[in-house]
């Protein structure tokens, strides 16, 4: 990398002062939206280090949707590649571009020894704990926000008719479509929507919004 950038690198991560002659001789690497930079059980090349853009990273479910889990900016730390390098062990979710995005990658050896000094040592459990606290919250939002106002938000964005199946519905909620069905009955009998095959028009949008909000009964 050149100056510039070993300077914009280290005004973002100040830890690894102590690492500047490593980092510059890092390649630096820009790639356009979009880009996988890393997928589920990869091994982890690397610590990365944003300079600019940002970084998507995600869980997928069976059925292929996928939900969110943070997302990396510029100087924030990517847990699911910590954890890989702590523990040596595969990845466990994906990372995707979501805009042209400049970054590079502290090996891991080299990311063990930067470990050794106990500013960046703080620094990435410090973050470290941040991040657990934002996947507590996802983790508490997903699982005890009530099924029905979730469904509600859920059919809720795609137009008039939704053309999905109830098992669909159950991969992306983490349920099973023995639920989903009951609940679909119960908004149809309160004319929120209207059930047929592989298909659910929507009845009653406001009343549907007003569930998702949790303020239906």
């Amino acid at each position: 990398m050149d100056d510039t950038q070993a300077q914009r690198l280290l005004s973002l991560y100040p830890s690894l002062a102590s690492q500047a002659q490593t980092l510059s001789g890092l390649p630096v690497i820009t790639v356009p939206l979009g880009t996988v930079l890393f997928r589920e059980k990869d091994p982890c090349q690397g610590f990365p280090l944003v300079l600019d853009g940002e970084v998507r990273v995600s869980r997928a479910s069976p059925s292929g949707r996928e939900l969110e889990l943070y997302r990396v900016q510029p100087g924030e730390m990517c847990l699911v590649s910590s954890a890989g390098l702590f523990a040596n062990q595969a990845l466990t979710a994906r990372g995707v571009a979501t805009s042209e995005t400049t970054l590079c990658l502290l090996p891991p050896p080299d990311f063990q020894t930067a470990l050794a000094d106990v500013g960046f040592r703080e620094y990435v459990l410090g973050l470290f704990a941040a991040r657990m606290a934002d996947l507590t919250g996802l983790i508490e939002a997903v699982a005890f926000q009530r099924l029905d106002s979730r469904l509600a938000a859920t059919l809720l964005g795609h137009g008039q008719t939704l053309r999905t199946t109830h098992q669909a519905l159950a991969d992306e909620l983490g349920t099973v479509r023995e639920i989903i069905t009951r609940l679909l009955h119960r908004f149809e009998r309160d004319g929120l929507v209207e059930l047929s095959r592989e298909s659910i028009t929507i009845k009653n949008s406001a009343g549907l919004r007003a569930l998702a909000a949790g303020q239906g009964g």
